[in-house]
């Protein structure tokens, strides 16, 4: 099998103990989640304004291109307002989309509604996902990841329609802590908001609550390195973490939050470069780079460059806003939408409080 074809579902189901390790959903986890989703819960709920492939008369959107510090070209949907001032240049905003999506999921949306606010706004693919360059498909590289944020606001910065000194960046779920990652080099982001944000490599480390222990830590860096070994002798590419392709009765209540967005209609995408079978799974054997990856570190060095971190207060994945606004300078602001859960913020546009982004980007990007 070449790494474009179906993994076997043996390779890529979840079962319980497996997503209990990866995610690490300890008691407390465990506990709002299941308040929120009984194990029967069906598929496609589309409460609250879910509206992922939402789309508007008031922007234009053009596809392009443009490439990184490591030659790889990042694909991206630029949209622009159609009632913008010719004689005056915008305000602009890249947007991120989650760990293992693609930018036609949630990144979109996110853009499109921040269009019609009046900013320039940049939906990429991470390189090695959707339309962006690189091999082997889904692989995980944290730097690579933080370095298209900032070919993003390269591109941006020599468009004739954007002003350079007003870019700021939107981080959705696992690209809250890329773009934080990126934000602390490259002060031409002026403004940064993350919303549902994960800290990817605090996930994989200690899991949810920290609840991973370290010995479950090295036995998944252990099976890694003996995969490598595997595919460096010819061994089909094993894929890991991600969302489970089929509901059981015994499915996580976390999987069952993100199975409703990635595996119905309401979000799901299979672009080009990848299978239906593949898509969120990162490669196993890279997937422990996110081991080395601490985005928090040094985050003091973004003030005062603004930062909104905005969260679900019932999401499975506060801890991760909580403690990058702890450790974050002023200015700063946390942002709790209340009754929201972690995917809630990648749809529902109900929730969504795009007035408090499009405030903050205005004062800011003023």
């Amino acid at each position: 099998m070449n790494e474009h074809e179906p993994a076997s579902a043996a390779r890529i189901e979840i079962d319980r103990r497996q997503f209990l390790q990866y995610m690490g959903a300890g008691v407390a986890a465990l506990g709002m989640a299941s308040s929120l989703y009984s194990p029967f819960v069906g598929a496609q709920d589309m409460s609250n304004g879910a509206n992922n492939f939402y789309t508007s008369d008031l922007v234009t959107m053009q596809k392009v291109a443009f490439p990184s510090l490591y030659r790889l070209n990042v694909a991206g949907n630029l949209f622009l307002p159609i009632h913008a001032d010719a004689s005056s240049r915008l305000p602009a905003i890249v947007v991120g989309h989650p760990m293992g999506a693609v930018k036609e999921q949630s990144a979109n949306l996110y853009a499109t509604k921040m269009a019609e606010q009046g900013f320039a706004t940049l939906a990429i693919d991470l390189p090695f996902w959707g339309e962006s360059e690189g091999q082997a498909r889904q692989i995980v590289s944290p730097d690579v990841y933080a370095e298209a944020f900032s070919a993003a606001v390269d591109y941006l910065g020599t468009h004739a329609a954007i002003d350079r000194e007003r870019i700021g960046a939107i981080g959705v779920c696992g690209s809250g802590s890329f773009v934080i990652s990126a934000a602390k080099i490259d002060p031409r982001m002026k403004a940064i908001a993350t919303v549902s944000m994960y800290d990817m490599g605090a996930a994989n480390r200690h899991a949810l609550n920290h609840s991973q222990s370290l010995a479950q830590r090295k036995e998944l860096i252990a099976a890694a390195a003996q995969q490598r070994w595997a595919e460096f002798e010819g061994s089909a590419t094993e894929y890991t973490s991600g969302t489970v392709h089929e509901l059981t009765a015994d499915t996580h209540p976390i999987q069952r939050e993100f199975y409703d967005f990635y595996r119905t209609p309401r979000g799901e995408y299979t672009p080009a470069s990848s299978t239906p079978q593949l898509t969120t799974h990162p490669t196993l054997t890279s997937n422990v780079k996110f081991m080395n990856f601490y985005p928090f570190n040094d985050i003091e060095t973004i003030s005062p460059r603004p930062m909104l971190f905005i969260s679900g207060d019932q999401a499975h994945s506060r801890e991760f806003s909580e403690d990058a606004y702890q450790r974050a300078m002023a200015p700063k602001e946390l942002v709790w939408v209340e009754g929201a859960g972690h995917v809630d913020l990648y749809d529902r546009v109900d929730l969504i409080p795009f007035d408090k982004l499009t405030s903050f980007f205005t004062e800011h990007l003023s």
